[in-house]
């Protein structure tokens, strides 16, 4: 069963390039928005929580703060709306599910940079 999903997977959604990202990076994520007849692109920067799943089905979420209020979005890896991801900061946590994160405020909510 699982093999006849990939095999569907494979032959009838496009994989889109994307670079490689964990949990803590930030990232900025470019996609479409449909406004009537109107397209337009917008931006979408935060820090990756989670990453679920694997493959075509992967799924990731991202936080930003918005003003005091914290938000949350869930994007699938294969939204055909999705344009490019750049990531602009890469994150070192210890964990794959940051969850935690959501608490912390002020200094205690930053995260340390990776060394290349």
């Amino acid at each position: 069963m699982e093999s006849l999903i990939n095999y569907v997977q494979d032959s009838f959604i496009e994989k889109k390039d994307f670079p490689e990202f964990s949990a803590g990076d930030t990232i900025t994520i470019y996609y479409q928005i449909r406004e009537g007849e109107k397209v337009r692109t917008q931006f979408y920067k935060g820090v990756v929580i989670q990453i679920k799943g694997q493959g075509l089905s992967k799924t990731f979420t991202i936080r930003k703060m918005s003003g005091t209020v914290g938000v949350e979005r869930i994007f699938p890896i294969n939204l055909p709306a999705l344009q490019k991801i750049e990531v602009n900061k890469r994150g070192k946590v210890r964990r794959a599910r940051i969850y935690y994160f959501r608490e912390l405020r002020g200094k205690k909510a930053r995260i340390k940079e990776r060394q290349r």
